[in-house]
């Protein structure tokens, strides 16, 4: 680690916001900032966190603090959610209370960035404790699992097992899935409960919500088409009753007209 006295460190403000290396792929800017989308949903009631994606990472752990590190994401817990009411353009460590982000995620595209051997060196050395390495497309070729999440253990990274994969600072699992409601149906990573059941997008809830109110409506519906079929039942019974007692009442007037005094009681039902 750089020996640098705090006071002789450059500010944010001096500094570029990131290396200026653009992605090899659109997954590259969609997987990470779906992360973020997620995660403002799912601690949209904190403020002590921070993820950013494609961001610069200004340490002391390397040769020069002017030269960041820029993972593909990473997630920092125990900050501000903005510094200082306003958005980051890079993050920096000795201006973060050296607050080391406790997950990064770097993705392998065609072109081999070095993940499994450089950049997981930069990170242990930082101090990063999860380093997740996305690799959907190129595992084959370099003989690696489409997802590989290394823990920090004794200054060492070590590989994990089981997925989705729980991270207990942050809470959180984290896997792979296909959103239901993706046309393109495309393979991505998302955050976990600890049930292992994976946090809904704000679109699925809002389905899930329209479904349940579409449910409660169709049983309104048809609990009312239940009543009202017992109304008209109800009804036809009284008027079926209506019709027999009207029939005994001209019956027994035409008994009367004959000389004959009939009993009521001989012409009610049998109890």
């Amino acid at each position: 680690m750089l020996k640098i006295e705090h006071q002789y460190l450059p500010s944010s403000d001096e500094l570029p916001d990131s290396d200026d290396t653009p992605v090899d792929n659109e997954d590259q800017n969609f997987l990470p900032n779906l992360l973020l989308f997620l995660l403002e949903h799912i601690w949209k009631d904190r403020q002590d966190w921070f993820f950013g994606a494609d961001m610069g990472i200004y340490h002391t752990t390397g040769s020069n603090p002017r030269i960041p590190v820029v993972p593909d994401g990473f997630l920092s817990l125990g900050v501000e959610r903005r510094k200082r009411g306003k958005s980051r353009g890079s993050y920096v460590t000795w201006e973060e209370n050296y607050i080391i982000p406790v997950l990064v995620l770097e993705m392998v595209s065609h072109t081999y960035g070095k993940e499994y051997d450089q950049k997981l060196e930069i990170y242990q050395r930082l101090g990063v404790t999860y380093y997740v390495i996305y690799n959907p497309d190129f595992y084959q070729r370099d003989k690696h699992a489409p997802l590989e999440i290394y823990k920090l253990v004794a200054g060492q990274y070590q590989l994990q097992s089981g997925e989705p994969y729980w991270i207990p600072e942050a809470g959180l699992g984290l896997g792979r899935c296909v959103l239901p409601s993706d046309p393109l149906q495309r393979e991505v990573l998302a955050w976990f409960d600890e049930e292992n059941q994976r946090y809904l997008t704000p679109e699925e809830q809002l389905d899930l919500e329209r479904q349940r109110i579409m449910a409660e409506s169709q049983r309104a519906e048809a609990e009312s088409q239940r009543a009202e079929a017992e109304s008209e039942r109800a009804a036809a019974e009284k008027q079926r009753a209506d019709m027999t007692q009207e029939k005994l009442n001209l019956l027994m007037a035409k008994m009367r007209s004959l000389g004959i005094n009939p009993d009521p009681d001989d012409f009610s039902p049998p109890s």
